[in-house]
């Protein structure tokens, strides 16, 4: 397979990493900051099972807990059709920086692909906020 355009999307948070991974790592926090769960998770053994709206029941795996601030992640949509989304937290002075890689999907057209990117923007801008303000 021909590696897809990717895209690195980041933002600064002003707490220390750890407690940015701490937070941003448990599934259970994840309808707080990430618009696409909203409808919560529920555990499923290893796995984590959501609503992903338009998209319908969704299957999340995580990577396990690390001190290397990885929240990878495979999302596995009813269709069996899965997304290996990488996720990571790094130290960046006192504060943090998290970063999502975004993978063009074959057939992902430039508008689907600026509305993805502008969705995980505000996904960590929301977590940037609850994150500052607590």
């Amino acid at each position: 397979m021909t590696p897809m355009p990717a895209r690195i999307i980041h933002t600064t948070i002003d707490r220390p990493w750890r407690d940015v991974y701490a937070f941003a790592s448990q599934p259970e926090n994840m309808p707080r900051w990430a618009a696409g769960l909203a409808a919560g998770l529920s555990r499923e053994g290893e796995d984590w099972i959501g609503d992903g709206g338009p998209i319908g029941k969704i299957r999340v795996r995580f990577t396990p807990l690390n001190d290397l601030g990885v929240i990878d992640h495979t999302v596995t949509l009813d269709t069996g059709m899965s997304f290996e989304n990488a996720l990571r937290v790094v130290p960046n002075g006192d504060g943090a920086e998290i970063m999502f890689t975004l993978l063009r999907q074959p057939d992902t057209d430039d508008q689907a692909f600026e509305v993805d990117t502008a969705a995980i923007q505000t996904d960590l801008g929301t977590l940037k906020q609850i994150l500052e303000q607590s």
